[in-house]
């Protein structure tokens, strides 16, 4: 490698288009229009988009791909994008990305804009199914065996397939599921010509791909210090200009809101990634633990020092399936009293419909869930139920019959005028869908086969991507440093603080597990932040929600905290009836516990 990408350019410009199926449709076009990209990579797929997409080609067999990235996003920028070279990489094939590929190619027809169209094609196992099954996997969280009705299961793919298809001429290049860092990476692999055993390299370049592949949460997006953002409206999508020793910088374009500090790209580094020194993707297990951020100018942050080494024998599997049927009903209730009639009304509810199903000879619900919103219930036991006088009542259940949740949506229009004053907000009747969870398990490499099609017609693989990679390192499940030096015993006259005064948080999920990220604000309060925020004492306050184990991970190169909390989101996803189920407000709760700190720094912090 002599530093320069095979376009001769010092750097690869990398815009993150979407985070989700559902972004907003300002990215693509901002990032042509101003970011001055080499490429547009776009990620659409969650566990539950694979199910609904999987249900739409059951009824259609052109579909089950992201629809809004054919109709939206490239209708808006297909021209000018390769009118200016830039190439585009995106998972929104889904359970059918020949269907989606097919459907790019008439679109490019239609605007008269020649384009190359790839299709990477291989995660679906659902052929492999019994056979599977017949193995005995077993779920990663729960030891679980494999459930009777399975919807989806798709093998998360790397970035090989992606490196061929741009290596063979592709200029659109559509994945069904992979690694959402992977539609980076690919890209970084083909433009410097990193080998699969580069592992530093490619921890670094999943790195950038992990920073941006959820949108403007790299530029401010759900930051702690929310009104330190500017121009929410306008917020700009990152994009990230990676070098081919692996460092890059983290901005977005122009003249857009948002912000990019190290602490916005540190709470996005943080996001989900559980063991830092261990993050597993097909290409390479990743070391973020190393890593330092610098501000290297205006909405500009420097990134290095990701390390790797060889990634497991196995493919992750998602794989989801149908365990009944589940609802949820909302109530708006105005007025004196309101949290206690909000309560009364949801178990109102419960009484009548749990005697309608007895009369119907229907057994009980097989789970129920009564929150009144607006009253801190994330919190549990460490806010006060304050006096209010507007709440939301939540309530949600789960049943193996869909007509006994039929129901139950027929009963929730009635208290509009059977029971609390005030009530209001019904909306009509909620709607009956499948409870659809996760099943997660691995399979070995050999048994998954990627393939990649330029315009129909193959394209070689190289043999680490169809025969597995290097497994010759050991346990790629590896503690990362549990402590931090020098922690400081409180005081007997030290102040109590919620620990956002001293530190930023980010939260979200991985099946049932909440992953939470903490960052103090300043070096000095690390010591502080270590000896109070031990694995006992953030189980003891998250335990109104957290029913397993709680493990904490450092990152020296950041002065950071991960924290993996187990059992910890009710199910996770679709299986859980919380209206939290993918953990977000967690790291919220987080810096509500307090912490102890010297009378001076108190009263410097606000207290």
């Amino acid at each position: 490698m002599n530093g320069k990408t095979r376009q001769g350019r010092e750097d690869v410009r990398i815009g993150g288009a979407s985070g989700f199926w559902g972004d907003s449709a300002i990215g693509p076009a901002q990032l042509v229009e101003k970011g001055k990209v080499d490429y547009l990579v776009f990620d659409y797929l969650a566990e539950l988009t694979m199910s609904l997409l999987a249900a739409a080609r059951l009824k259609n067999p052109e579909a089950g791909y992201a629809l809004d990235f054919v109709t939206g996003a490239l209708r808006a920028v297909l021209k000018p994008a390769m009118a200016q070279g830039i190439c585009i990489v995106s998972n929104a094939g889904g359970v059918n990305p020949r269907a989606c590929a097919a459907a790019v190619r008439k679109l490019a027809e239609e605007l008269g804009v020649p384009a190359r169209v790839a299709v990477v094609e291989g995660d679906d196992l659902m052929p492999q199914l019994e056979a599977l099954r017949a193995t005995g996997v077993r779920d990663m969280q729960s030891g679980a065996a494999m459930p009777a009705r399975v919807l989806t299961a798709n093998a998360y793919l790397g970035a090989l397939p992606i490196q061929a298809a741009l290596d063979a001429g592709a200029d659109i290049v559509i994945t069904g599921r992979c690694v959402d860092s992977a539609v980076t990476l690919g890209v970084l692999m083909h433009e410097f010509g990193w080998s699969p055993t580069d592992y530093d390299l490619l921890a670094a370049g999943s790195l950038a791909g992990h920073i941006i592949e959820c949108g403007c949460q790299a530029t401010g997006g759900l930051h702690t210090d929310w009104e330190q953002v500017p121009d929410w409206a306008n917020i700009g999508y990152p994009v990230v200009a990676c070098r081919a020793d692996g460092t890059f910088l983290v901005g977005k374009p122009p003249g857009t809101g948002g912000l990019v500090s190290p602490a916005t790209v540190g709470e996005q580094m943080l996001y989900e990634i559980g063991d830092p020194a261990a993050y597993l993707l097909p290409d390479v297990v990743c070391d973020f633990t190393g890593v330092t951020l610098r501000q290297a100018g205006a909405d500009l942050v420097e990134v290095q020092g990701a390390r790797g080494r060889a990634p497991t024998p196995s493919y992750k599997v998602s794989a989801t399936y149908a365990d009944g049927y589940r609802c949820s009903a909302q109530l708006t209730i105005v007025g004196f009293d309101a949290v206690r009639k909000a309560r009364r009304s949801g178990e109102a509810f419960l009484e009548r419909t749990r005697a309608l199903l007895a009369r119907a000879g229907m057994p009980d619900f097989t789970e129920t869930r009564l929150d009144v919103l607006g009253t801190a219930a994330s919190f549990g036991p460490h806010v006060p139920q304050p006096t209010l006088f507007e709440a939301v009542m939540w309530l949600a259940v789960t049943h193996p019959d869909k007509r006994a949740l039929e129901l139950f949506a027929r009963e929730i229009a009635p208290a509009g005028t059977s029971w609390s004053p005030g009530t209001t907000g019904v909306g009509g009747r909620p709607s009956v869908s499948l409870a659809i969870k996760q099943f997660p398990f691995l399979v070995p490499k050999e048994r998954v086969q990627p393939a990649v099609w330029l315009d129909d017609q193959p394209v070689p693989l190289p043999a680490a991507c169809a025969a597995g990679a290097d497994t010759t390192e050991a346990d790629p499940v590896m503690d990362g440093p549990r402590s931090a030096s020098g922690a400081q015993v409180p005081g007997a006259d030290w102040i109590e603080v919620p620990l956002i005064r001293l530190a930023y948080g980010r939260s979200g999920d991985k099946g049932d597990f909440s992953n939470i990220g903490i960052i103090p604000r300043d070096p000095a309060y690390l010591p502080l932040i270590a000896a109070q925020l031990t694995e006992t004492a953030v189980a003891a306050f998250l335990a109104h929600n957290v029913k397993g184990r709680v493990t904490r991970y450092f990152l020296p190169g950041i002065g950071a905290f991960n924290f993996l909390c187990e059992q910890a989101l009710g199910g996770g996803g679709m299986a859980s009836l919380r209206n939290d189920p993918l953990g977000k407000g967690m790291g919220q709760v987080l810096l509500a516990m307090p912490v102890r700190v010297p009378p001076e720094l108190a009263r410097a912090r606000g207290a």
